[in-house]
């Protein structure tokens, strides 16, 4: 007999068997990779909307934009739907993501900020499209697309994400902050990261195999000489926090040269890395990308609330880990669904979490919008390193990394 299927993957609890020793595995890409290039000018644009519509003193609430971006060999193309003030002319999103490619710092032969051509394509949000979001009468704003969105909170880090991603994030983070500060001058923008993490009574003991690729710019380096470079970075981001084991299977460059590389070595889309984006694969994913969706998209939105939720749940002691599973419709207010599974470590009832969770944040879109302050322009700065296990901004940013519902959850337990 084949096991039903619950919503969002999850079968039955009877099917499900809690392991307790194994390898886990997740990456991360630097901002310099073709795909997160591509995220970080369409989030661009999105927070050009949102700050000249602000500083214009018009209305946040109407602005609508989903821009998508492919790069290549000196080649950026910016495509999409938007609605809002005609002072965002294709000419300053140009100029903004000519911006954003040398705040990345692409200088190279074959893709540069200086002579790049950028093609902007953006065209008017369609009115069937927006009848079905727009508030209007008696009827409530809709969620901007149907679809099912997760959040997760794990209590294996004190960001309460999952060791292997968080970690691998955070060794890009510090190659790149080298690279920037100009202590590194011959490390370059591309790069990637992998640990692979051994588990022992379900929790992270030790990094068994590390493996980072890194662009850079002299051509006589080898893989030795970027170890040599890069390894006191990974074993800084580790720490103390996750130990590298004696046995650790270490591949730095393991192809060799990597002078090649960003748009110039591969094209660039925007969406391509949402698992990096979100929890490297321990949790699942409703399938929508961020970059580049204003926030009635509740692909963005709605995935930050069940993060926001999940998170909330764990430091509230009432589980160790989480997964919450929002659902909506096109043009449709309220979520369809609230799912909450613990996997086995609830403190709580599950049924009255789902229904008080409900309780403690509004989840309609215009609800989510308000309570995480989400109408700014607070987007570009998400588009590396990943959207969760972030500290919250004093600007709003990553607010939905705050742990402010604890007390309303506590007494569930």
């Amino acid at each position: 007999m084949i096991p039903q299927a619950m919503a969002g993957g999850f079968p039955d609890e009877e099917f499900r068997v809690a392991r307790s020793e194994y390898l886990f595995t997740s990456e991360s890409v630097s901002e310099g990779h073709p795909d997160k290039v591509c995220d970080r000018i369409s989030d661009e644009v999105v927070d050009l909307y949102y700050r000249t519509t602000i500083e214009q003193g018009l209305d946040v609430w109407s602005l609508r934009c989903a821009a998508e971006t492919l790069a290549t060999t000196n080649k950026v193309v910016i495509a999409g739907e938007f609605r809002g003030t005609d002072a965002v002319t294709r000419d300053l999103i140009a100029h903004h993501a000519r911006m954003a490619i040398k705040d990345i710092g692409y200088d190279q032969a074959g893709f540069s900020w200086r002579d790049a051509d950028i093609e902007v394509l953006l065209h008017g949000q369609s009115e069937h499209i927006a009848q079905g979001v727009d508030a209007s009468g008696n009827k409530e704003e809709g969620a901007g697309d149907q679809g099912i969105m997760f959040g997760y909170a794990t209590n294996e880090t004190p960001e309460l994400m999952p060791a292997p991603i968080q970690f691998s994030h955070k060794i890009l983070k510090l190659l790149a902050d080298a690279r920037h500060s100009g202590k590194e001058k011959t490390l370059a923008p591309d790069a990637k990261s992998q640990v692979t993490v051994r588990y022992e009574n379900g929790k992270p003991k030790e990094a068994v195999s590390i493996v980072l690729s890194t662009q850079h710019t002299d051509e006589k380096q080898t893989s030795d000489d970027i170890r040599k470079i890069v390894e006191p970075y990974i074993r800084k981001a580790l720490g103390d926090t996750l130990p590298i084991a004696k046995n650790c299977v270490w591949h730095i460059n393991p192809t060799g040269k990597f002078v090649i590389g960003g748009p110039d070595g591969d094209c660039g889309l925007t969406g391509r890395k949402i698992i990096v984006d979100t929890y490297g694969g321990a949790a699942p994913h409703g399938g929508g990308a961020f970059s580049g969706k204003d926030p009635t998209k509740v692909d963005r939105s709605a995935a930050y609330a069940a993060r926001y939720l999940a998170k909330n749940v764990v430091a509230a002691g009432l589980a160790e880990r989480c997964v919450i599973q929002l659902s909506y419709a096109i043009g449709v207010p309220e979520p369809l669904s609230i799912y909450a599974n613990c996997d086995g470590t609830e403190k709580c009832d599950l049924a009255k979490l789902e229904k008080r969770l409900g309780e403690v944040m509004d989840l309609r879109p215009r609800g989510i919008r308000t309570h995480l302050g989400l109408n700014k322009p607070i987007y570009a700065r998400t588009s590396a390193y990943g959207h969760f296990g972030r500290e919250p901004d004093a600007d709003g940013g990553f607010s939905w990394e705050k742990t402010d519902l604890v007390s309303k959850l506590k007494d569930l337990a």
